[in-house]
């Protein structure tokens, strides 16, 4: 049984498919005192209050996997009609676009976008890859997931190729530079993308879930 934490609400659900550091979640939310457990079919979906879906790896592979789980459409209504606040991140995130550069499965489409490559641009081509490792973000005055307990520039943990490029930069909330200015944090309603590693980013990712867990 993969419980954790003695708060009756909410009730986070990782959704996991295959594919992802789900424990790392799991020991996460155990720090902060949060009741959090794992979603493997749709069932474990239906009393969820809040959504983590993770992802690591190739864009095709994690969405395959996503739509060979049996979980999309569960997961689809209770984003999408119920709204229950969902975060995506790293690889989750990507999902969240309508497609990717890396590959030619179409993603969620729940926030409009595209995912890019650092590679196909030529401000970034030459840098190395990946990304990874420490990095500044320049966050909006008024988003949701830095309301609370951020000082001006936090930091965040990052490993990837690829980038989230929202179509409407009113979704935008967060972004870093690497050779370019991109997105890493987007909201739009209900839905949130993360590129950065929370779960690698000590306080500044602890706060970060926290403030989707209290406040999304």
């Amino acid at each position: 049984m993969d419980w954790v934490g003695e708060e009756v609400f909410p009730l986070i659900r990782i959704v996991d498919y295959g594919v992802g550091n789900n424990q790392a979640f799991l020991t996460l939310f155990k720090r902060l005192g949060l009741r959090a457990e794992r979603a493997t079919s749709p069932l474990d979906l239906k009393d969820a209050t809040r959504l983590i879906l993770p992802g690591v790896g190739h864009f095709d592979h994690a969405m395959k996997s996503l739509n060979n789980s049996g979980m999309r459409s569960e997961l689809e209504r209770k984003v999408c009609d119920e709204k229950v606040p969902v975060m995506g991140i790293c690889v989750g995130m990507q999902m969240l676009s309508a497609s990717s550069e890396e590959g030619k499965t179409p993603g969620l489409g729940w926030i409009p976008g595209e995912v890019k490559a650092f590679s196909n641009n030529p401000l970034t081509a030459n840098l190395a890859m990946p990304h990874m490792g420490w990095n500044d973000l320049a966050v909006s005055s008024e988003a949701l997931l830095f309301s609370k307990g951020f000082e001006k520039s936090p930091q965040f943990y990052f490993l990837h190729s690829y980038y989230f490029d929202a179509r409407d930069k009113e979704d935008v909330v967060a972004t870093a530079n690497y050779g370019i200015d991109f997105d890493v944090v987007v909201s739009r309603g209900n839905v949130h993308g993360v590129q950065c590693h929370p779960e690698k980013s000590h306080h500044w990712g602890l706060q970060l879930i926290r403030n989707f867990a209290e406040h999304s």
